[in-house]
């Protein structure tokens, strides 16, 4: 017991020994460490210190050479800037010296100018007294004052400038015609040439064959109920007379005298005459006039080569028919201007077919002028632009008599073929008193102007031929006289073609032997 007891004192004696020298050998080398970290970080610092050293060498000297550097720089830009700063100076004091010199002769030339002045002065005093002197002189001697050969002088110009604006108008007049006339004779010879028409008058008045002098007791019927029933209804003069087999239908309404023909021949054919009869007949025979009058229209579109025109104005093409102007038939007439117009527009190289549907629609107006107020051009445009036709149309319809100013080549060509329609020889007739009065008037307009002695309209009205007094008309003035009678004809007159206008003078001397 006592052996492990001192076993165990022994044993922590040892431990106690052990641990007291391992923690002395521990602080030894701990302090031994101390010492060599307190070496080390004063080499560092030495180091430190010395690296600062050099840094801050380096650094004084960079910034002794960046000063340097810019000092330099600024001397060089101070020597530039003194050297620019003289060359200034010495340009600014050479343009003074040139401004001195300019001053110097500007002043020269003032007193040069000054001496000029005076002298003009002088001389134009001596100019103004001599030029007073020559009028007066020239006064004297030409026996007319300073007005009065202004005036004189005013009077010869004038002279001058009418006799070359004369001349002028006459040679321009004359090219222009030429060569306007040898383009237009070629178009329209070419135009005529190839376009055929018939020479037709149209009448008042129909004749119904019979087949015998009894059927004209059968149309009269009992105390002649018969021809008024036929002449209520349809609006048409009856006339029986001595004509052997032949009964004349009166009116100047040619769809009514139609209309009275084809229900008498039916009657004729039929046998059964009587006032029931009669009515029946009648009405049949307006319906077939009115499809006639569709087929006509139709008919005058296929011959010209139109299509698509709204079927009420096919109706009224038809109707045109029945329609005439100064004995020309309406609807003839209208197919010959379209042909004219496309043969014209096809020489000129525009539409033709627009050109042909403008003329074949140009007096549309007339299918319902006698129903309805206005004119046919006006009555024809409302027309045309209810169904809807081109502007182009419209236009042609408006302008083909002036009343409306033509806005293309088409509206241009459907008035010229409308006027070569109208004037061809054996297309229309006048009246005696309408003819007398055309030719009275041109006559009277002649004869207005001063100078005029004597006036002869000639060739059914186609030329007037003007006699004037030659001491008061010279011959620029025949030019001028010869352009007005036209103007005023043309503003005043209506007419079919053109009017020639020849001015005439001429100085006649007549002596007697004794």
């Amino acid at each position: 017991m006592s052996l492990v007891i001192a076993v165990l004192v022994t044993a922590i004696v040892v431990a106690a020994i052990t641990w007291v020298i391992s923690g002395e050998v521990r602080k030894r080398r701990y302090e031994a460490k101390i010492g060599s970290a307190d070496e080390r970080s004063r080499e560092i610092i030495d180091e430190a210190l010395k690296v600062a050293e050099t840094k801050k060498r380096e650094a004084l000297l960079e910034a002794k050479e960046e000063s340097l550097k810019t000092k330099n720089e600024l001397e060089k830009e101070t020597r530039e800037r003194r050297a620019e700063l003289q060359r200034y100076e010495r340009r600014v004091l050479s343009k003074e010296e040139n401004l001195d010199k300019r001053a110097e002769t500007l002043e020269k030339r003032e007193a040069g100018m000054s001496a000029r002045e005076e002298a003009i002065k002088k001389r134009a005093a001596d100019v103004e007294t001599l030029y007073g002197k020559q009028q007066a002189e020239l006064e004297r001697i030409s026996g007319l004052t300073t007005d009065e050969a202004k005036a004189y002088l005013l009077k010869q110009v004038e002279d001058d400038v009418k006799h070359d604006q004369a001349r002028m108008i006459r040679e321009m007049e004359e090219q222009a015609k030429e060569e306007a006339d040898k383009k237009a004779r070629d178009y329209v010879v070419t135009a005529i040439q190839r376009c055929a028409a018939d020479n037709v008058a149209e009448a008042t008045v129909s004749v119904v064959q019979l087949p015998n002098d009894e059927m004209k007791g059968r149309i009269i019927g009992r105390e002649g109920r018969n021809i008024r029933t036929l002449e209520t209804l349809t609006g048409v003069e009856l006339i029986i007379d001595d004509t052997p087999e032949a009964v004349v239908l009166s009116s100047f309404d040619p769809v009514r005298r139609e209309v009275a023909r084809i229900a008498l021949e039916k009657l004729i054919v039929d046998g059964r005459i009587h006032p029931a009869r009669i009515e029946e007949t009648v009405e049949k025979a307006r319906k077939e006039v009115e499809n006639k009058m569709v087929e006509d229209g139709e008919a005058a579109m296929l011959e010209v080569g139109v299509h698509g025109i709204h079927p009420e104005l096919v109706r009224l093409l038809g109707k045109m028919k029945y329609r005439t102007s100064y004995g020309q038939n309406a609807l003839m007439h209208s197919i010959e201007v379209a042909q004219i117009a496309g043969l014209l527009a096809s020489e000129v190289g525009v539409d033709v077919r627009m050109a042909k549907r403008a003329g074949l629609l140009h007096d549309i107006g007339k299918a319902v002028d006698h129903e309805q107020e206005g004119t046919h051009v006006e009555l024809g445009a409302a027309l045309c632009r209810k169904y809807k036709e081109p502007a182009v149309v419209i236009n042609s319809v408006e302008s083909h008599h002036g009343d409306v100013e033509p806005t293309s080549l088409i509206s241009c060509l459907v008035q010229a073929a409308d006027t070569i329609s109208a004037a061809r020889p054996g297309a229309r007739r006048e009246t005696v008193e309408t003819y007398t009065t055309r030719l009275k008037k041109l006559e009277d307009i002649a004869n207005s102007y001063k100078g005029v002695d004597k006036s002869f309209a000639i060739q059914a009205g186609r030329e007037i031929r003007v006699m004037v007094v030659p001491e008061q008309v010279s011959d620029d003035d025949m030019v001028l006289l010869a352009r007005e009678i036209s103007k005023k004809i043309q503003d005043e007159l209506q007419y079919p073609g053109q009017i020639k206008v020849n001015v005439i003078r001429e100085s006649r001397v007549t002596e007697y032997a004794k």
